[in-house]
């Protein structure tokens, strides 16, 4: 089993890759529980962003890039985060995802995030990047994380989770799909497979 993590933060260390650990963590802790250890590879984005314009106008990824995709594309699970910019994804992150093939993502499970400086721009992911992944036919998790500066060593309060109460119930979800659909599985109706799989999920 394959976990595939993309992260395309543009700093070094970055909140965006500190969030996209923290959920593989999460999603690795839960499929441990089920008695699956599934394999991790973090793609980063910014190592990536020269062979992504390159492959844009020459139509042939460089090998390091070719890699990337063949990953995402054979990952039995995605975890997708992204830093927001102009009240959506960055450029980088979606360039990446244009450069693989429309059909690749279908049916895979996908668990997405997003990073910002405040929580205003937390709609982002439901106004911009599921939208972008159910045209890909993923299936993307309920829970989408957003995390804004202040969301770091808060603990939340008596009506909203804290940040990493919603990181365990994403991840928690992204492994229950993982561990519903058989490792490599290509299925041939997505509604009827996320709908069964939604309906096994059962939390706390």
């Amino acid at each position: 089993m394959k976990l595939i993590v993309v992260s395309a933060g543009l700093s070094t260390p970055s909140s965006t890759r500190l969030l996209a650990d923290r959920l593989a963590e999460a999603a690795r802790d839960e499929l441990a529980a089920r008695g699956q250890a599934p394999s991790t590879q973090v793609v980063e984005l910014r190592e990536l962003a020269g062979d992504i314009a390159n492959h844009l106008v020459t139509g042939f990824p460089p090998p390091r890039l070719s890699a990337a995709i063949d990953a995402v594309t054979a990952a039995d699970g995605l975890i997708a985060v992204t830093p927001v910019f102009a009240a959506s994804y960055s450029g980088l992150f979606k360039s990446f995802f244009d450069v693989i093939d429309p059909d690749a993502l279908s049916g895979k499970p996908l668990l997405i995030a997003a990073t910002g400086g405040t929580a205003r721009h937390s709609l982002v992911l439901e106004h911009a990047v599921r939208p972008l992944f159910s045209y890909l036919r993923a299936v993307v998790v309920p829970t989408a994380v957003f995390a804004a500066s202040e969301d770091w060593g808060s603990g939340g309060d008596e009506y909203t989770d804290g940040l990493p109460g919603r990181v365990r119930r994403a991840g928690a979800e992204l492994a229950a799909l993982m561990a519903a659909r058989p490792v490599g599985e290509e299925p041939e109706d997505d509604v009827t497979i996320l709908e069964r799989q939604l309906a096994d999920l059962r939390f706390d």
